[in-house]
């Protein structure tokens, strides 16, 4: 009996023990995939970007190669430059990419965003229907061309939506000193969408409008429009990024912004911008605006 007894203590004692470690492997297990979750949570940037280079396709070429050499990963959300600093300003994102200046001080002044770090460029251009009824073909000065424009009243599309490329084309009208308004003057309804759609209805309307070279360029051979107005430093398009102020949102990730800033601002992340377009397009779609890029 007492033989009998103590076997079935013993295993008494060993199915506590197995249960016992069962649970502790349990437990550690879900510890570890908890740890796992937030840290891939915490190794994840999240950032709102201006339409155009999306749309051109260099913001996706640089998240990959930051991941590819960091690990990190990198989401975007696209908006107008005026739209996506106003997710800036919620909190919801930890960097933005924009190129609208006057906005962009603004909300680094008011603590929204640390500081405008420079990063890349290209230009606007005007571009209009090939008959080129306001006659402004080959003009210099862009606000010039604006002048005749709105003098032969000539429809001219505008996004209408406090995106940077409506910004910059407010800025010109203001300073041709024309204040335009008329039915010759329309905002096309699906502006937020982008450059890439403006464009296209402008050239279904036979129209002229102010865009980037770089939407230009990946619709050459998709419209009838021509480039008509060029290389006015008036219409250079300067695209920075400001990561998200961590003293006002504490939860915005500022040392992994900081990082793909460092990437991105890097020699390679400049080569990348620099080289980007030229095998497809001929020419490149972006020029380096960073650091050591500028002497690329």
């Amino acid at each position: 009996m007492l033989k009998e007894g103590y076997i079935y203590h013993a295993m008494i004692f060993l199915v506590f023990v197995l249960v016992l470690a069962t649970g502790c492997s349990g437990q550690q297990a879900r510890e570890t995939n908890n740890a796992a979750e937030k840290n891939q949570s915490q190794e994840q940037l999240l950032m709102a970007s201006t339409i155009g280079p999306i749309d051109a396709g260099i913001v996706g070429v640089l998240e990959e190669a930051f991941e590819k050499k960091t690990g990190i990963k990198m989401r975007h959300l696209g908006a107008g430059t005026g739209e996506a600093l106003k997710i800036g300003q919620s909190g919801n994102v930890d960097l933005v990419m924009v190129h609208a200046k006057a906005l962009e001080e603004k909300f680094v002044a008011e603590g929204y965003g640390t500081r405008r770090i420079p990063l890349m460029y290209n230009d606007f251009i005007i571009m209009g229907p090939p008959e080129d009824p306001a006659q402004i073909r080959g003009m210099k000065s862009a606000t010039e061309a604006l002048q005749k424009i709105a003098q032969s009243q000539i429809l001219f599309i505008t996004r209408g939506d406090n995106s940077g490329t409506h910004v910059k084309e407010k800025e010109l009208w203001q300073a041709a000193g024309i204040k335009p308004e008329g039915l010759w003057y329309k905002i096309y309804e699906k502006g937020t969408e982008g450059n890439a759609k403006t464009l296209k209805y402008t050239d279904e309307q036979k129209a002229y409008t102010l865009i980037d070279r770089a939407t230009y360029l990946t619709l050459k051979t998709e419209i009838n429009l021509q480039v008509l107005v060029e290389k006015d430093e008036a219409l250079l398009n300067y695209i920075t990024l400001i990561p998200v102020n961590p003293e006002k949102f504490p939860s915005a990730k500022n040392e992994l912004a900081l990082k793909f800033v460092e990437f991105a601002t890097s020699q390679e992340g400049q080569t990348i911008i620099k080289e980007f377009g030229k095998e497809k397009y001929g020419e490149s779609l972006f020029f380096p605006n960073a650091g050591d890029g500028e002497k690329l």
